[in-house]
């Protein structure tokens, strides 16, 4: 059984969400969200009937705050932390990475994610592409998904794939979008591990942000054509001159009205931006384009 857990991030429901599963041996629990929602987690796995002590088995799509911020309270309370090996490093020692998005959220970094401390060497538990965890009567296979981040996984549990960000974000019924923010956006990547999805045909996906997929092939052909209209988009502007403060405001404009035109209102456009903030991929996909035009020179 699957339960979604709502984290209700900055007071927006749908924007973070981690997922419960429960085992033979025990429950895990799939993302944990940031530190900033620790207590919103905690409520929720008591509504199921667990304490935080009960989580033994984390598993994380990727290291960025809002998916795994909160891992080091499960890692205090004894548990393993299952992740890919690029991002261990940054998990055992946070300083660089809680410095790196001190320099960018500046004061508004508690607020927004809270602490973030060491984990034990011996309870980072990389696996590598296709490897298998056996957790109590459940199989989770780990398939290397880049493309938003180079550390990202996508976990199979049976006939559903718990996707992270790599198959994108859709809140409340609205249209899925690509979050892209910097470092490691690869276009190219992104769209080979998508095709990877497709190939594992899971019979469901079980999004960050948020909830679960069952039409997945509407869905995947939907993330491809928003990914590339986005990334293409900020590509002719900054090719035009553009700075990214320059376009920042017009590509929040810009995504603003096409989830409008979309249906969506604007207090879930609201959410929209709470989960995948607009400034974050004009930063990602600039960064994309740049290394690309390095590359031909």
């Amino acid at each position: 059984m699957i339960k979604s857990l709502d984290l209700n991030f900055l007071n927006h429901s749908q924007a973070i969400g981690s997922y419960l599963v429960n085992t033979s041996v025990g429950p895990v629990l799939i993302e944990t969200g940031p530190h900033s929602t620790i207590k919103n987690l905690e409520n929720g796995l008591k509504e199921n009937g667990y304490n935080l002590s009960d989580i033994k088995h984390v598993f994380l799509t990727h290291i960025h705050l809002d998916h795994a911020g909160a891992a080091w309270v499960f890692a205090e309370l004894g548990a393993n932390i299952y992740l890919h090996p690029i991002g261990a490093t940054h998990m055992e020692k946070p300083a660089i990475l809680i410095e790196s998005a001190r320099r960018i959220y500046k004061d508004k970094m508690d607020l927004l994610w809270g602490e973030m401390k060491n984990i034990n060497k011996s309870q980072l538990i990389t696996v590598d592409h296709r490897e298998e965890i056996v957790i109590g009567d459940h199989t989770f296979t780990a398939w290397h998904t880049p493309g938003h981040a180079k550390h990202h996984i996508a976990w199979q549990m049976d006939n559903v794939l718990f996707t992270g960000d790599v198959a994108g974000v859709k809140i409340n019924g609205g249209p899925v979008v690509p979050p892209c923010p910097p470092p490691d956006i690869n276009l190219e990547k992104w769209n080979d591990s998508l095709a990877l999805i497709r190939k594992i045909a899971p019979e469901k996906l079980y999004l960050t942000h948020f909830g679960s997929i069952s039409n997945i092939e509407e869905h995947l052909d939907d993330l491809h054509n928003m990914l590339n209209d986005w990334a293409y988009w900020i590509k002719e502007r900054w090719e035009d001159g553009k700075t990214a403060e320059e376009l920042t405001p017009l590509f929040s404009e810009y995504t603003k009205n096409q989830l409008l035109k979309l249906g969506v209102s604007e207090a879930i456009s609201q959410t929209y931006e709470a989960a995948n903030p607009s400034w974050m991929s004009v930063a990602g996909l600039i960064r994309y384009w740049k290394k690309k035009a390095d590359l031909k020179d």
